[in-house]
C-alpha cells in the first residue's frame, strides 16, 4: 500500500519541510506560463518572473532530492513561444545533470511501405498559415550527477524483426529492445472535457508510470509532484507500487479530484 501525502499547499512551503536527500524520483509538469486557464493560478506573467520563480523550486527540488534520484519535467510550449522548454532546461542545468531528453509524441502520421498513411493519437487543430500543428511535449530526465542507472527494458518493446534476438549477443535470448527517446502515449478519448478532464493541463497516468518504471519501481521509496493537478503522478506511484507519494496543490478543486481518482482506481481493483 503506498503511503500517499496530498496538500493543498504551495510547493515552495511544503518542500521546505522536506529533509535533505529525502525523495528518490520527481515527476512534474508546472504551469508553462502559456496563459493557459488554471482556476487558481495566473500563467501568464512576464518570463523573467516565471524563470526566477523555477529557480526557486528547482533549488529545493535540487536539495531534496537524493544523490542517485531522477527527476522527470514535462514541459509543452506553443508555435508562437517556442522556447521555454529550452529556457527551462537550461535554468535547471544549473542543479541538476540533463542525462536524457524524452519526446512525448501525443499524435504520429507514419508512412509505410505501400503508400498507406496511417495517422494515430489526437492533437489540438491549429489554423495558422505559419506553425505546424504542435503534436509533442518534452520530457526532460534530470539526475543529480548525470549518471543515475536506469532500467531500460522496464519500458522496452518487442523486436519487430525477430532474427535481431539471436543475431544480436546483447539481447540475451530477450525479445525486448530499447523503446528509445520518443515515447508515443495518446490521450484517451473523452468526450466532454469539462467532465471527464477539467484540468486544461493534464498527462496521462502512463507518461508518469513509464517514468517510474524507467528508473526502476524497486527503487521508488518516495515519489514527489510538486505540481499535483489531478493526480496522474500519484495514479502512476500507486500503480508501480511506490512506497511513499508527496503531491502539492493550491487548488482545491483539482486537489478533490486528484483523492477522488485514487479513490476510484482503489475501488476498481
Amino acid at each position: 500500500m503506498v503511503r500517499m501525502e496530498l496538500y493543498q499547499q504551495d510547493c515552495l512551503e511544503g518542500m521546505a519541510g522536506l529533509r535533505d536527500a529525502s525523495v528518490e524520483v520527481v515527476i512534474t509538469s508546472p504551469p508553462y506560463n502559456l496563459g493557459v486557464r488554471y482556476s487558481a493560478y495566473r500563467d501568464d506573467g512576464g518570463r523573467g518572473a516565471y524563470l526566477q520563480w523555477a529557480r526557486c523550486w528547482g533549488r529545493e527540488l535540487r536539495r531534496v532530492l537524493r544523490p542517485g534520484g531522477s527527476f522527470f519535467l514535462n514541459l509543452g510550449a506553443t508555435p508562437a513561444s517556442p522556447l521555454l522548454p529550452h529556457q527551462m532546461a537550461l535554468l535547471m542545468s544549473r542543479f541538476f545533470r540533463l542525462q536524457n531528453t524524452i519526446h512525448w509524441v501525443k499524435s504520429i502520421a507514419l508512412s509505410r511501405p505501400g503508400g498507406e498513411i496511417v495517422s494515430a493519437g489526437h492533437f489540438k487543430p491549429l489554423n495558422s498559415r505559419r506553425y505546424l500543428t504542435d503534436c509533442h511535449e518534452y520530457l526532460f530526465h534530470f539526475t543529480p550527477e548525470g549518471n543515475t542507472p536506469i532500467d531500460r527494458l522496464a519500458v522496452g518493446v518487442p523486436y519487430t524483426d525477430k532474427s535481431n534476438i539471436r543475431r544480436w549477443q546483447h539481447t540475451g535470448g530477450r525479445d525486448l529492445r530499447c523503446r528509445g527517446n520518443n515515447w508515443f502515449i495518446p490521450y484517451p478519448t473523452i468526450r466532454q472535457r469539462s467532465a471527464e478532464r477539467p484540468h486544461p493541463a493534464t498527462f496521462p497516468v502512463e507518461l508518469a508510470a513509464m517514468c517510474l518504471k524507467l528508473h526502476g519501481v524497486d527503487h521508488c521509496s518516495t515519489v514527489l509532484d510538486p505540481f499535483l493537478g489531478l493526480g496522474s503522478s500519484a495514479l502512476a506511484a500507486d500503480r508501480c507500487g511506490a512506497g511513499r507519494f508527496i503531491g502539492y496543490e493550491i487548488d482545491g478543486e483539482y486537489l478533490a479530484e486528484a483523492r477522488a481518482r485514487l479513490e476510484r482506481n482503489a475501488r476498481a481493483v
